[in-house]
């Protein structure tokens, strides 16, 4: 199966790559003149056939289109921020799985340690998403936001369903509540350990919510990320 990379644009019948992951391809994966990969610009998918390797920029001549699979559901993921290797677990599943973007959320019950050291991890997490979809075979790299405060979070969210991830005994069933819906929209809601607090269900309530329980176990956060998303995808996927 053929490596896939994504590139700023497709230019015509050419395509150029640049940066680290011309570096890369070029100087870690050894690519040669001739060699076929496959290119997203994030609107489609081509064969892109190796002309030339520099330093830090391959040319490419652009074939056929390539066949690509994409979500037919939009989704959003507002994930709180939990300890880094946790949370970037997490932003790899939910690329695995299609999410279609990201938005970090400061909790109230993040740690304060976290919130400061994540705008210093911006650019790494672009790179886990860009890696995972690469590996994943995605067409489009999902869109990664600020970190936001969960009320801000919540009002800006636009989505057919939203669900908040809820540990509260009066929570509905996440099955019951995917239930007869069939959005082209979802946002989905999954907070720190310690779970969300009384403020910040009833700022998600007022948006328009829906307070979802994964049932009676506990799950960490990263496993609430991708278990989650699965029952979201059979659920949803159409």
């Amino acid at each position: 199966m053929r490596r896939r990379f994504f590139i700023e644009q497709f230019n015509g019948t050419n395509a150029v790559m640049e940066g680290d992951a011309a570096h890369h391809l070029g100087r870690v994966l050894r690519a040669q003149p001739g060699q076929l990969y496959e290119l997203s610009d994030g609107s489609s998918v081509r064969l892109g056939r190796v002309d030339a390797v520099s330093r830090d920029r391959i040319d490419f001549a652009l074939l056929e289109e390539v066949p690509a699979y994409q979500p037919v559901v939009h989704t959003t993921l507002l994930l709180a921020i939990v300890k880094f290797d946790a949370f970037e677990w997490a932003l790899e599943k939910a690329t695995e799985l299609g999410v279609a973007a990201i938005v970090p959320i400061a909790a109230a019950r993040t740690d304060n340690g976290l919130l400061a050291g994540s705008a210093k991890r911006a650019e790494r997490w672009q790179k886990i998403l860009a890696g995972a979809s690469e590996q994943s075979r995605r067409v489009r790299v999902p869109a990664l936001a600020e970190a936001t405060r969960p009320s801000n979070a919540f009002r800006a969210t636009n989505a057919g369903l939203k669900i908040l991830l809820s540990e509260r005994a009066t929570a509905t069933g996440l099955r019951q509540a995917l239930a007869g819906h069939q959005p082209d929209r979802v946002a989905l809601a999954i907070g720190p350990e310690g779970g969300w607090t009384d403020e910040e269900f009833a700022d998600a309530g007022a948006s328009g919510f829906l307070e979802a329980s994964m049932g009676k176990m506990i799950l960490r956060t990263e496993t609430a990320v991708a278990a989650a998303l699965a029952s979201l995808n059979f659920a949803l996927e159409h």
